[in-house]
């Protein structure tokens, strides 16, 4: 990549605070986002939305600063979530009600980036979306009106002509031969993208491309690119020219081949690359990451918030999606680990459909029950996924990043499940404020005088 730009959402990222004193937070076990054995009773200055000192807790606040002590509470990067849909989820309020309005879904959209703070999620990376839902939130949190995670986004994603345009009708932009491409690869830098996202290949979740293409295990690993080379050849090359990212969709064998020979940044999905050790060499080789995603197959598969194939799941997809999805996660179970054994970079995104909780929660633990150890599951959702992104100031704790930290009531290495309990969260800073945490949160049982 001959430039790289500024992405726009960091260019249009929240105003900075109020002039601050600067944080002196001490005492802390701390998890730096890296590889580096986990440090007790550490010291981290941040000042001016920063992160200005990391050291020891005995070497004092500096006059002035504000002391916080963090005894028996582990600091750790901002978390990012790699791989997320921005689709506000509007419910239903049965029949006879009032027709949606047309800007509910972005409010409610605004209410999950929000909720995203409260567990640790300062960063998201937005992979298609509907209507301009995810450019108005960060337009709004750009002007004020609230602080939610900080949104990369896609715009919409680039595909040939194919069924999944319809089961999707709208986060697509579909273009046919290579002028069409390059300019669906413009349009989505008008609109302000961060990245380009293209579909190399169908979707397990639409049965006229993944359904069609089973093996007799369920597998999809034979589906057919959705774009030819020379279309995913000029899409690459326009975005690299104007500085851009891309991301490549990319399920079955020959879209993840393709996405590698052409170098986009993040392979997403890959269920099947164990079956090509040499693709997973090359990735690592040319710092191509893998975003395994395992919760979207969880709930194509009907087992929504399980860990591991156990139990009785209940229907979600047609019969032949749900075979796809359960061969998927046995696929990607291989996956994660020969990636690791490559050295493939990792991501954490676990594609989460609902947005639950940040969504990093629930696929941190299906990472570990996959074979990858918690310490590393949590490198994929911090200092990796802000490697793979271009974030070089997020994702980990040190001397001049942006100061992203949370501050967790336990362990979350040996207690990952920690990450979907809001009330373990227990400050939380995006760029040097303090935006949630249990410390800041008063319950009206606190504001009452006993009598």
């Amino acid at each position: 990549m001959d430039i790289e730009i500024q992405l726009p959402a960091l260019l249009f990222a929240a105003p900075p605070a109020a002039e601050q004193p600067p944080l002196w937070l001490t005492n802390a076990r701390l998890f730096d986002g890296t590889r580096a054995p986990v440090r007790d009773h550490v010291g981290v200055l941040v000042d001016g939305g920063r992160i200005t000192r990391v050291g020891a807790a005995g070497d004092g606040a500096p006059d002035g600063s504000v002391v916080i002590d963090l005894a028996g509470k582990t600091l750790m990067p901002g978390l990012i979530n790699g791989h997320m849909h921005g689709v506000g989820q509007v419910p239903d309020p049965g029949f006879g009600a009032q027709p949606t309005l047309p800007g509910t879904a972005s409010h409610l959209l605004g209410a999950k980036l929000r909720e995203f703070l409260q567990y640790g999620v300062t960063t998201v990376r937005d992979m298609g979306t509907y209507g301009d839902q995810v450019m108005e939130n960060r337009q709004a949190m750009r002007f004020g009106a609230y602080r939610g995670a900080r949104v990369l986004t896609c715009g919409l994603i680039i595909s040939g002509t194919a069924p999944g345009g319809l089961v999707f009708e709208g986060m697509y932009r579909e273009a046919d031969g290579p002028d069409e491409v390059r300019k669906g690869v413009r349009e989505q830098i008008r609109r302000g993208a961060d990245f380009i996202k293209i579909m190399t290949d169908g979707a397990r979740s639409v049965e006229l491309e993944s359904g069609v293409c089973r093996h007799s295990d369920g597998s999809a690993a034979s589906l057919p690119n959705q774009l030819t080379y020379d279309e995913m050849t000029v899409a690459v090359e326009e975005a690299r020219r104007m500085g851009y990212r891309v991301a490549a969709h990319a399920e079955g064998l020959a879209g993840c081949e393709a996405a590698i020979d052409l170098w986009m940044q993040t392979v997403e999905h890959g269920f099947y690359l164990h079956r090509r050790p040499e693709l997973l060499d090359r990735m690592a080789e040319r710092d191509v990451a893998l975003v395994p995603t395992f919760s979207s197959s969880y709930v194509f598969a009907g087992r929504d918030l399980d860990v591991g194939l156990d139990g009785d799941p209940q229907r979600y997809c047609t019969p032949e999606l749900d075979a796809v999805a359960n061969a998927n996660i046995r696929e990607l179970e291989k996956t994660l680990q020969a990636a690791q054994a490559a050295g493939t970079l990792l991501v954490m995104g676990g594609d989460d459909l609902e947005l639950r909780r940040g969504g990093v929660w629930i696929e941190v633990q299906r990472l570990v029950h996959h074979g990858l150890p918690a310490h590393d599951a949590l490198v994929a959702a911090t200092s990796g996924a802000a490697r793979a992104l271009g974030l070089d100031e997020l994702g980990q704790v040190k001397t001049g990043n942006i100061a992203d930290l949370a501050v967790v009531d336990g362990d979350p290495i040996a207690n990952p499940e920690l990450l979907g309990d809001r009330g373990r969260f227990w400050l939380v800073l995006q760029g040097g404020s303090a935006v949630a945490g249990s410390a800041l949160e008063v319950g009206v049982a606190d504001l009452g005088i006993a009598g």
